[in-house]
């Protein structure tokens, strides 16, 4: 127990197990390991998370909205086959919950209330008011540059990597390969999928070299400087960049275009949307922590 929790108030042991699911849950999605793995500072940070998650919560869970709300067993148990998932077996999840001072008992509770709490904020959140069609259209006359998509390129690439630990890789072995598929490529462009799987030392070989669509500035530097002189169908290359020699075949140009207000009311409706539900739900919780404030 670190210093910082050592110095918080008491806890009865429904609260104490509350407390050790959030611990567990901000140290594993803040820093990627359990609570028992945390440098000190890390502790002492996942420490203070934890206790104001966890008052967020009882104050949720103890507001006027959270009476009548009932989580099935079904919900619950859904979301136990969920956390199931990331063990081998039961007995290793098993194991995992009694070192963060829980069991399955534990984790059904804090998953009930954790279910609470989401339907709760979802209630109040979906008490904005709607958003109308004269808004979505303001914001689009208001900021046009939203709308405006730029350029992208589909592309494919074939890496050879340079490093002179190794006959094959070493600058000039390196430089000789891509030159040598480069000349087959230009004559035979549709063997470029055939070629990267066979040849590319990138990971996106498995793909065919297939890095996707992309927009200016995604790439090196060096890449997106070819990439975007290219013309659609061709083969760049080799260019080198810090990791080596790169083949570049330019698969279609998707030019620049702006969306209509058609084609972009629904995604404006999404994000005022989303934007009231949030700020409905904070005003709320402002509400509740005055409430809660004595004085």
């Amino acid at each position: 127990m670190s210093a910082a929790r050592a110095r918080a108030q008491p806890h009865d042991a429904a609260r104490e197990r509350a407390y050790r699911y959030h611990l567990l849950r901000v140290a594993t999605a803040r820093y990627q390991r359990d609570p028992a793995h945390l440098e000190p500072d890390e502790l002492g940070e996942a420490e203070r998370q934890a206790e104001r998650s966890l008052a967020l919560e009882e104050r949720v869970l103890a507001s006027g909205e959270a009476i009548g709300v009932v989580i099935s067993e079904a919900e619950i148990a859904n979301g136990l086959a969920t956390i199931a998932e990331r063990y081998a077996d039961a007995g290793e999840m098993a194991d995992d919950l009694a070192r963060n001072g829980l069991d399955e008992a534990a984790l059904r509770e804090a998953l009930r209330r954790e279910l609470v709490f989401d339907a709760v904020m979802r209630r109040v959140g979906a008490r904005h008011a709607a958003v109308t069609d004269e808004e979505i259209e303001r914001l689009y006359r208001d900021a046009p540059e939203r709308f405006a998509r730029p350029e992208r390129r589909t592309v494919r690439h074939i890496l050879i990597t340079i490093n002179e630990g190794f006959a094959e890789n070493g600058r000039t072995a390196a430089t000789a390969r891509a030159e040598r598929l480069a000349a087959m490529l230009r004559e035979q462009p549709g063997r470029f999928d055939e070629l990267a799987r066979a040849h590319s030392e990138c990971p996106t070989a498995l793909e065919g070299g297939r890095i996707g669509t992309v927009p200016r500035g995604r790439l090196y530097p060096s890449l997106d400087a070819v990439l975007f002189g290219q013309a659609e169908g061709t083969i760049a290359g080799p260019i080198e960049t810090e990791i080596g020699l790169h083949l570049l075949l330019c698969e279609q140009i998707h030019p620049a275009a702006s969306l209509s207000l058609d084609q972009a009311r629904e995604r404006i409706r999404t994000v005022l949307t989303d934007r009231r539900r949030r700020a409905a739900q904070e005003t709320w919780l402002a509400e509740l922590e005055r409430a809660a404030t004595p004085g």
